[in-house]
């Protein structure tokens, strides 16, 4: 399968989505680390994330994520511990995207935690530069980072824009990241992508057993179970499924939701129709990641179809979602989900 999308300017992309976000009264603002290779993200003059993109992680990530009433709704480990964290999957840092199997390589699980001998097995995303950046109702901040092996061998060039929003009780991220290939580029169908997003302690699913999973290298993680009482989330669906039911289900939306002290906090991804295998299949674990990815149809389906993707030299593809972030005395409900969903989905 080719596909081929035109590269749109962050600019384009945010007059395509401007009909699509709710009303807006918060101003963007951003606050730039070159030596530390790091970008805050403030809404409202509040900090909301920080995009990062230090030779220390193998790929650039947005983390924490937070609230407009400041609560931390992304997993502290590996970058800033909480008690109570649970230290499963280093390779789970804020809300990232890569992939699992590109030309063989695994990016998605690549981590401090791989051994030297081992690192030849998985790619790398090295961001160099920050080519756009403006302040406003719609903040935008857009980057350029190569997707390499570990000789530094480009693969892919990734093109992304992010467009920040934000009011009292949400905040948006509106995600644009186009992948153009530096050689020809093979998404093998697998598991683990595409854009992911561990959440905190409190958001997880409660459960008190210690589940085991595998990946593609025959890797066994644990996830222990706990006591604490902590956990509040549950999953749902725009197709009505809830809880475990949602994994490797298809959706236009999902969204985990729970109380983090006394408010009700969701997050919620959207998906685009003119994103690859529309509607995605959600890889929406109850120990607390949450990702979206059109690419493991194989797994997902127990392998009555798969889904792979091939871009020639030269030839690109484009992913669009939205992420929504709410807090405050309830969270959106389904039919508010698919008025967000069917703005982003207009251009």
């Amino acid at each position: 399968m080719m596909i081929k999308l035109k590269l749109l300017s962050c600019v384009a992309l945010a007059a395509a989505f401007s009909s699509s976000a709710v009303a807006q009264e918060a101003t963007v603002t951003f606050k730039k680390y070159d030596n530390q290779k790091k970008v805050n993200v403030l809404i409202g003059g509040k900090l909301f994330s920080t995009f990062m993109f230090p030779d220390t992680l193998e790929k650039p990530v947005l983390y924490p994520l937070t609230t407009a009433g400041g609560t931390v709704v992304t997993r502290g480990f590996p970058l800033d511990p909480k008690t109570g964290d649970p230290t499963d999957h280093p390779h789970h840092i804020g809300l990232w995207f890569n992939f699992e199997n590109l030309n063989g390589l695994d990016f998605w699980n690549n981590s401090y935690a791989i051994a030297a001998a081992k690192k030849a097995q998985y790619g790398w995303i090295r961001t160099d530069r920050i080519t756009d950046l403006k302040e406003g109702k719609k903040g935008i901040l857009a980057y350029h980072a190569n997707w390499t092996n570990q000789a530094k061998e480009i693969i892919l060039e990734e093109n992304t824009c992010l467009e920040f929003s934000g009011n009292a009780t949400q905040r948006i991220i509106d995600r644009v990241t186009t992948l153009k290939a530096a050689q020809e580029a093979v998404f093998t169908d697998a598991k683990d992508g595409m854009l992911g997003l561990r959440l905190a302690h409190e958001l997880q699913m409660p459960n008190s057993k210690d589940e085991k999973f595998t990946d593609s290298k025959g890797n066994v993680t644990t996830v222990k179970g706990g006591a604490d009482k902590i956990p509040t989330g549950n999953y749902l669906s725009s197709e009505g499924k809830t809880g475990d039911a949602v994994w490797s289900t298809r959706g236009t939306w999902c969204k985990v939701y729970g109380k983090m002290g006394t408010d009700s906090v969701s997050i919620a991804m959207i998906d685009h129709p003119l994103n690859p295998n529309y509607p995605t299949f959600w890889h929406a674990r109850g120990y607390g990641l949450f990702a979206a990815n059109p690419l493991g149809e194989k797994i997902f389906t127990n392998g009555a179809s798969a889904k792979n993707l091939t871009l020639k030299k030269g030839e690109s593809v484009t992913f669009r979602y939205r992420v929504v972030i709410s807090n405050g005395a309830e969270t959106p409900n389904a039919a508010q989900l698919n008025t967000l969903a069917g703005n982003f989905a207009k251009k």
